[in-house]
């Protein structure tokens, strides 16, 4: 009885560890203003915190987010990040926002966000939204949701899954994001695996894609755009 008590206790210790790092660590003061650490020798998980005493108002202000992105590019969509590298004032507190701007028909390609779930919310136009589930089992595909968006509709991609928007309208497209952690990270599955640098070995991505190696050189020539 003893050792089923015990395991049940180690069972839901990992439950409760999991939870608790599914986003960034929780804060352990009021706030911790990053400071521009590029040069410091001191290196953490995060930012070094700047003096409280000199901190201001402005540390936790950011203005320029009624401005569109270029989307003058090969996706046709632009992403405006706020997060910790930009305001200082989000470090240690597990959130960061986007703007997604959408030329007509503008793609933000299938990528993931390595440390962070996303909510997105439409305000303008009509998005194709979606994404798609991990390694599933044996004899099984990867399952993908998918969701046609309006303006003042919302959706969540879960943390670390594949996923994208598609402007399916003839007008531009306008959304919002809030991400789970101050840094989520963006790989942008293409750019990563084409675009790498140095280059993955072509034998690897001919197998892992089923195709000739003239494929893969030929994608690998391409230029990969970064709309973030």
């Amino acid at each position: 009885m003893a050792l089923k008590s015990f395991v049940l206790t180690i069972a839901i210790l990992a439950i409760v560890s999991s939870i608790s790092h599914a986003s960034d660590p929780s804060p352990l003061q009021d706030f911790c203003v990053a400071v521009n650490d590029s040069m410091a020798a001191v290196f953490v998980n995060g930012k070094i915190c700047k003096d409280p005493k000199v901190v201001n108002a402005d540390d936790f202000f950011k203005s320029g987010l009624n401005i569109p992105g270029n989307t003058s590019n090969q996706v046709g969509s632009a992403v405006t990040a706020v997060n910790v590298g930009n305001l200082p004032g989000l470090n240690t507190l597990g959130i960061s926002l986007v703007r997604i701007d959408y030329a007509p028909y503008g793609l933000n390609p299938p990528h993931t966000h390595p440390r962070a779930t996303e909510v997105l919310a439409v305000l303008e136009g009509t998005l194709y939204v979606g994404f798609v589930l991990s390694n599933p089992g044996p004899n099984m595909k990867n399952k993908l949701f998918t969701k046609i968006l309006k303006p003042g509709d919302v959706f969540v991609f879960p943390i670390g899954l594949i996923h994208f928007q598609f402007n399916i309208g003839k007008n531009k497209a306008v959304a919002f994001a809030g991400l789970s952690s101050q840094n989520p990270g963006v790989i942008t599955i293409a750019n990563a695996v084409f675009g790498s640098d140095p280059p993955i070995n072509d034998d690897v991505l001919a197998k892992a894609f089923q195709v000739d190696k003239k494929v893969i050189d030929y994608l690998q020539s391409q230029f990969w755009w970064d709309n973030n």
